[in-house]
């Protein structure tokens, strides 16, 4: 890192008001500041690690030390600036979101990738962020991340203020909910850091008792194996039969521990382009989605987060929803019977991977 500008010659409270107002500029919805110390969660993420919660993540455990310090990551770091950008678009609605989840034929994508990959808009903008601090105060050490490198990011955001762990394990506050992304300046000036926020979960226990796999374990506690989100995403290899069933619909990701919790009742919509929905991903079928060739898939997805797990997967999951699609008695049996000929016609070409998939849906008693 370069060296920082002499703190003393800062005035930590014009900066600060002038850090928050940029980061308005450039759609951040909020700022807070914290210091490099993560404290018991290193040993909690430990823990975590040993018990073989994180499934097929290899690089959380690859990563585990550098995780566990900011400065091992980025030396010379002494404070975290970290940002929150909503991404909840004026489409969205939680009533009929739920409304699809019931509805078999549908498809259910994650509601955060209806639009462009977070990871380029955050990326993008913090890098941005950071030039325009550096010509305000001049040269200083810094690295920018957004869910893109061995970084407690949740914890620091947590540190910092912009919110308090949810009993799903998400950072909430009360003017976003949890429908924001998260994203890190590492920089090297001493600037003042914020003060820890309180929780406001009380008793409740929604997203533990809505979970479709009980992948919340407990309160604060998430067993990655279990969650639909890292059984559609992260997941390499087949889909558990365990978790089929409860799978329902979901073909990418998994909201309900959000759309239960009574604090997204209070989630501000996002004024950002990047996110609105494209594609048709909050309105389409499975057999519509199912129908996309693999260059479909390709194109549809550029700069879009879903592209990462590949048109396999892809393919995986949603058999898996037309396998319960097929075994519901809300679908219709003509509907049905376009569900297993569309299966039985890629059965032949289809990866060995989705084709055990394809046959296990075929294979679902169906209720007519």
């Amino acid at each position: 890192m370069p060296s920082s500008p002499n703190p003393s010659q800062l005035d930590d409270t014009k900066l600060r008001a002038w850090l928050i107002a940029q980061a308005k500029v450039l759609g951040f919805d909020s700022l807070r500041i914290t210091d490099t110390h993560l404290g018991n969660a290193t040993e909690h993420l430990k823990q975590w690690l040993l018990e073989g919660r994180h499934g097929q993540m290899e690089y959380m455990a690859r990563h585990a030390d550098l995780r566990s310090d900011p400065q091992m990551l980025v030396p010379g770091t002494v404070r975290v600036i970290c940002v929150s950008m909503n991404y909840l678009s004026a489409s969205i609605d939680f009533d009929r979101e739920w409304e699809r989840i019931s509805n078999p034929f549908a498809a259910v994508v994650s509601m955060y990738a209806r639009g462009r990959d977070y990871h380029k808009v955050l990326r993008h903008r913090l890098q941005d962020f950071a030039k325009a601090i550096e010509d305000h105060v001049g040269p200083f050490g810094y690295r920018v991340f957004t869910d893109s490198a061995p970084l407690m990011e949740v914890e620091l955001a947590r540190k910092a203020g912009l919110g308090w762990r949810g009993k799903h394990t998400l950072l909430l506050n009360r003017e976003s909910g949890s429908t924001f992304f998260l994203g890190e300046i590492l920089v090297d000036i001493p600037l003042p850091i914020d003060q820890e926020e309180e929780s406001h979960c009380g008793t409740c226990t929604s997203c533990i008792d809505v979970c479709p796999t009980q992948a919340i374990t407990a309160p604060y506690q998430l067993d990655a194996r279990r969650c639909i989100s890292y059984l559609t995403i992260e997941n390499l290899a087949a889909i558990p039969i365990e978790f089929r069933r409860p799978m329902g619909n979901r073909v990418y990701g998994c909201d309900d521990c959000q759309l239960i919790c009574p604090w997204n009742k209070f989630a501000k919509r996002t004024l950002l382009p990047d996110f609105a929905e494209r594609h048709g991903l909050g309105r389409a079928s499975l057999l519509h989605l199912w129908s996309w060739t693999e260059g479909e898939f390709e194109q549809r997805h550029e700069g879009s987060a879903i592209r990462r797990i590949g048109y396999v997967r892809w393919r995986r999951n949603l058999a898996v929803a037309m396998g319960n699609s097929l075994a519901s008695s809300e679908v219709a049996t003509a509907e049905k019977e376009l569900i297993r000929q569309a299966l039985g016609a890629a059965l032949e070409h289809s990866d060995t991977m989705v084709a055990e998939h394809i046959q296990w849906a075929l294979n679902t008693p169906t209720i007519d």
